[in-house]
């Protein structure tokens, strides 16, 4: 079975507002490294455009995180993002997504594309009307994902699994090791066992572990990964803007994709060589928000 994809959720606001053109990059922006999954992607279908991407892996994983720390770290990294000049935004995070978009949808003032779990696609794939979601615990408790599930899966079973330690396998680059495999084969043979035929992949870092999650399951369950549909959706994004860059298939090269971490910077850059085939420089940045100042003054 090939993996499906997902139309991802979007919100497309006024260009025009920030002075945005064609030729300035686009923003994507995670909690860690599971957003090099989108810019793989985005970049695989448009060549032409600069990026710059964000990983916020000081404060990484989401999933632990409370929903007004992920709402308060997301509007800063975008908001960061803007005046560093981006045209568009993609929240390539399904936890900063799911607690967050709503809010940055009010307060930035560029085309954005956020990114949710696969439920629809999931429904509609499944022979057996079963179903599992593999994402982190803070997407499966919100609203937006209870919501989806209602529209979508009236008569699927969802089985919902929290992925406790997989976004922090991914971000330390570990996507094959004994201790990993051993760790999703938890996750994922219950699913089996309970007769689902679909998984849905819903957090950008999962489609890292698409060889470890297939040689457990082989074929009996197709994948859905949202990384495709979230560029094309940006795709079509910048099109109606008129903010697509010129050069068609010519291509931006390494030296235009930007890497930037509010951590040191190294499993980004290793990731980013061993997955993507880049030999990037990572730009440690600061990137302050409410609550981290909070955290740095109680610790101090």
């Amino acid at each position: 079975m090939r993996p499906l994809t997902l139309s991802p959720n979007s919100v497309n606001l006024p260009a025009s507002s920030s002075g945005a053109h064609s030729g300035a990059p686009v923003g994507i922006f995670d909690s860690g490294l599971g957003g090099l999954s989108v810019l793989r992607a985005v970049r695989a279908l448009l060549p032409a455009e600069r990026l710059v991407y964000v990983a916020d892996s000081r404060y990484a994983p989401y999933g632990q995180r409370d929903d007004d720390f992920i709402a308060d770290r997301t509007l800063a990294i975008g908001e960061w993002l803007v005046a560093q000049g981006a045209k568009a935004l993609v929240v390539a995070c399904n936890t900063a997504t799911a607690q967050s978009i709503a809010l940055v949808r009010e307060r930035l003032s560029i085309p954005l594309v956020g990114v949710e779990p696969g439920i629809k696609p999931a429904a509609l794939a499944s022979k057996t009307r079963v179903a599992g979601v593999l994402a982190t615990q803070v997407t499966l408790r919100s609203a937006r994902f209870q919501a989806l599930v209602e529209r979508h899966a009236a008569d699927l079973r969802v089985l919902c699994q929290p992925g406790h330690g997989l976004v922090e396998a991914v971000e330390r680059c570990d996507v094959n090791s004994p201790e990993l495999l051993a760790l999703l084969r938890a996750y994922v043979e219950p699913m089996l066992e309970a007769g689902a035929d679909t998984l849905v992949l819903g957090c950008t870092h999962y489609p890292f572990l698409d060889a470890a999650i297939r040689s457990i399951v082989g074929e009996r369950m197709a994948l859905i990964d949202t990384s495709v549909a979230i560029a094309r959706q940006l795709e079509r994004v910048l099109e109606q803007h008129g903010l697509r860059a010129d050069g068609g298939n010519a291509g931006a090269g390494p030296d235009d994709i930007r890497f930037c971490s509010t951590s040191d910077g190294a499993h980004l850059r290793e990731l980013a060589a061993a997955l993507l085939g880049l030999d990037a420089e990572v730009e440690r940045v600061a990137i302050p928000s409410r609550r981290t100042r909070e955290l740095e003054a109680n610790a101090a």
